[in-house]
């Protein structure tokens, strides 16, 4: 994790004194639900939540200097904690195994962290809406291999990553369902000396579902599922990104990122004004998706368990969920303050000499009487040479100019065909399918 990309409240579930404090209520909840089936004294857990109820500190240092010598984090927790509660802490993990602390904790911090990220994908959700309304008939070039194709709206291209963001939104709700389970079964996961009911009343009490086979650790098809998730909604953040980036270049200019006062762009050139905020969302997707891989290549462990997941996890649990909290937060502000530029947009509309309507032409021809391919020709001899003049002459008046264009179309027909109102009529379709 980097202070730089990082924010608290994220950052904040993976430290380790909050992973500690996890691990405590695991075991406590496994002790009183092992206390009530009559496994281990009652007194066993009551000293343990007595403890728990003076609001101890943590001394991860001490953990950790326990931990080089045990060479097991683990045990390390269960000694210190021993150390503070006294002889009824000997109770603690009765049956249980090291994974059914490891999964379940990371389970309860990747759960967490989606509530975060859900959070942040509703804010950037209500921004995109507000901008894609404000919007909603901004008339703008629709462009396909980055070249003038037809007219659309800058408010369709928000309600485009609206929708598109809507997805990450339920994908992202069913991966917290799916990462969000409980193992605490013992060895190889047989429950040989943990009853299943200690499995459920710990779900219940951290509010997990239990993993119906564990096999002793948790099935990393979950967790690729999740990192999957993330992989995704970071693309889907660059696409939005690049974007941007593509509409601020200075050929283009229709849309920037907002500027605030002092800001600098350029260490050498004071004109500059730099898309450096989408610039990093590209790079930060990327840190995002780089979790991805490894996460699937966790899912082929050996036999009913290995540890070779468990390195990358301490990597990409924290990177991804906090660079990707981050990421959504910065994006949701380039939204919020992005400046639109509608007068550049006609500008842009009005660049090529009329030739965003050539389609309508075509379509007219056919209907004339034409064959399509015959239509193509006519309009596209024209169009050509508005192209090559890079736009200074006018494709209507080519058109009305080529005796077998007007042989079928007259002159009034062809002005109504470039309507650049024509391409809106729909739009209140698309965006009662988008907002409801």
């Amino acid at each position: 994790m980097i202070p730089r990309y990082s924010r608290p409240d994220m950052v904040a579930i993976w430290e380790p004194e909050a992973r500690f404090r996890i691990w405590f209520e695991i075991e406590a909840h496994a002790t009183q639900k092992l206390a009530d089936l009559g496994v281990v004294p009652q007194s066993a857990a009551k000293a343990l939540w007595d403890w728990w109820a003076t609001k101890p500190a943590i001394d991860v240092a001490a953990i950790d200097a326990i931990e080089a010598i045990t060479k097991h984090d683990v045990i390390a927790f269960l000694d210190w904690v021993a150390q503070q509660v006294g002889p009824e802490a000997r109770f603690m993990h009765q049956g249980m195994t090291s994974s059914d602390v490891l999964d379940t904790c990371l389970a309860v911090q990747l759960a967490r962290a989606s509530d975060i990220l859900l959070a942040d994908l509703n804010a950037l959700l209500a921004a995109i809406k507000r901008r894609a309304l404000e919007h909603k008939f901004t008339p703008t070039m629709g462009r396909s291999h980055g070249i003038h194709a037809e007219p659309t709206t800058f408010g369709v291209k928000l309600a485009q990553a609206y929708a598109e963001f809507d997805r990450c939104r339920a994908r992202l709700v069913a991966a917290r369902a799916d990462i969000a389970t409980c193992a605490i079964s013992g060895a190889v996961g047989t429950f040989a000396n943990v009853d299943p009911q200690v499995e459920e009343y710990v779900a219940q009490q951290l509010g997990l579902s239990v993993e119906p086979v564990s096999t002793q650790i948790i099935p990393r098809d979950r967790h690729a599922m999740f990192f999957a998730t993330l992989g995704v909604i970071a693309s889907s953040i660059e696409r939005l990104a690049t974007e941007v980036r593509h509409l601020q270049r200075t050929e283009v200019l229709e849309a920037e990122e907002y500027f605030s006062p002092g800001q600098k762009g350029s260490s050498a050139m004071p004109h500059k004004r730099n898309p450096v905020l989408t610039e990093n969302l590209t790079g930060l997707a990327r840190m995002v998706r780089s979790a991805v891989t490894p996460a699937l290549e966790n899912v082929a462990l050996w036999h009913e368990r290995d540890i070779s997941h468990s390195s990358v996890e301490r990597y990409i649990g924290p990177d991804a969920t906090v660079t990707l909290d981050f990421a959504l937060a910065r994006l949701t502000g380039v939204v919020d303050k992005l400046l639109v530029y509608p007068e550049r947009m006609e500008k842009n509309l009005n660049r090529m000499g009329g030739l965003i309507h050539s389609q309508r032409i075509l379509l007219a021809l056919t209907q004339a009487g034409l064959t399509r391919d015959d239509s193509y020709r006519l309009v596209q001899r024209n169009a050509m040479k508005v192209w090559e003049s890079d736009g200074a002459l006018s494709l209507l008046d080519l058109l009305k100019a080529d005796a077998d264009v007007s042989a079928r179309l007259s002159n009034a027909e062809l002005e109504g065909l470039f309507d650049l109102g024509y391409h809106f009529r729909h739009i209140d379709t698309i965006f009662t399918r988008v907002f409801g």
